[in-house]
């Protein structure tokens, strides 16, 4: 049995015990695990700098990777953000609570373990009853990153977080699989011109919406290079989201359709003697059964015509890959880098021992 005391909870309507006793937990300095919309959070008090250490030290991960402070509300992030223009709070009043993360300049007061030595503070306020719930019981900010072991894929449910952290941590809040399963989009507020940091359900497009201005996104925050600096936010430096079996991503890259599937096949052919499986849409799963049949084992994420399921599935996914005791080597597809296709593309990329890109051949 895990150390954690999990506790199943109602995800619209909490059980108010369950969310007084994580809350109790919480104040006392311990570490607890909730439900967002996006996946898993590991929770601790952001102005609690021993147990915000714990969050790092059960993790496993880098302190200067900085973590993300929850808020319940629009007041409660003048408690760990200052210098926030009033066009940003409009914005967020839209904006929140919702899966998006921005970067602000960091008040003093909070400590400067939570935003990794930085004077900026990633801030997001979860849109989920769980979260928002626990938030208020505790009447502070808690910085929770996600609820896993570190470059492991994100928690999408709770038995994730017992596999990777049980041992470690206090209480489990456990209400069922997470919405959209990939964590927020995180923005940067600070920089001269604002900047996707790291793509989520928010794409440019509704960020525009949002914002009224135009975001940039580079090269970074699409998994197509490493950020070396010390990063503002989470996802931007170390690699993240991996399985411990080798991941081999086929990205499309200049090639149209037919030849991108033609390519595709050539790569999964030639890992035949490995007993490979293939990470793909549904579309493209049929597709290959069809012509390689029971060869290779077969994971699909959902139809490429609903890439939020595809999102959905795809950390659950690579979980799953990690158990298969068969299967040596996966390769995976790629998918239009449209809305939350950014996002999965980027989780692919960064989660990827390898990568491999299709060019159209010129006439």
């Amino acid at each position: 049995m895990p150390k954690a005391k999990i506790v199943r909870v109602e995800p619209l309507n909490p059980s108010e015990e369950a969310i007084r006793e994580a809350a109790e937990i919480l104040k006392s300095g311990g570490l607890v695990a909730f439900p967002t919309e996006t996946v898993y959070g590991l929770g601790a008090d952001a102005f609690n700098p021993e147990a915000v250490l714990k969050v790092f030290k059960v993790k496993r991960r880098p302190l200067d990777n900085p973590l993300i402070v929850h808020v319940s509300s629009l007041d409660m992030l003048q408690q760990v953000a200052s210098e926030v223009p009033e066009r940003v709070v409009k914005a967020l009043s839209i904006a929140w609570p919702g899966p998006l993360t921005v970067v602000v300049k960091r008040k003093s007061t909070l400590p400067e373990v939570v935003s990794g030595g930085l004077d900026t503070v990633a801030v997001r306020s979860p849109a989920h009853p769980v979260a928002l719930k626990l938030i208020e019981a505790v009447g502070r900010p808690l910085a929770a990153p996600s609820a896993n072991i570190a470059g492991r894929p994100s928690p999408t449910r709770a038995e994730h977080v017992v596999e990777d952290l049980g041992d470690e941590i206090d209480m489990i809040l456990d209400a069922g699989e997470t919405f959209f399963g990939v964590e927020s989009t995180v923005v940067d507020l600070v920089s001269p011109s604002p900047q996707i940091l790291r793509p989520g359900p928010l794409g440019p497009e509704e960020l525009e919406k949002i914002f009224g201005v135009k975001f940039g996104l580079p090269p970074y925050a699409r998994g197509l290079s490493s950020y070396e600096e010390r990063p503002p936010s989470p996802g931007m430096k170390y690699r993240h989201y991996a399985p411990s079996k080798k991941l081999v991503l086929v990205e499309k890259g200049s090639c149209d359709t037919t030849t991108y599937f033609e390519f595709l096949m050539k790569q999964l052919e030639s890992y035949l003697k490995d007993f490979p499986a293939l990470i793909a849409t549904k579309e493209t799963v049929d597709e290959v059964r069809s012509k390689l049949g029971d060869s290779l084992t077969y994971f699909t994420l959902g139809s490429r015509e609903n890439l939020f399921e595809v999102a959905k599935n795809l950390f659950s996914t690579l979980r799953i890959l990690d158990k298969y005791g068969r299967v040596s080597i996966a390769i995976s597809e790629s998918v239009e880098e449209r809305g939350i296709g950014l996002a999965i593309m980027n989780r692919l990329r960064k989660a990827s021992s390898e990568r491999i890109t299709c060019k159209q051949k010129q006439l």
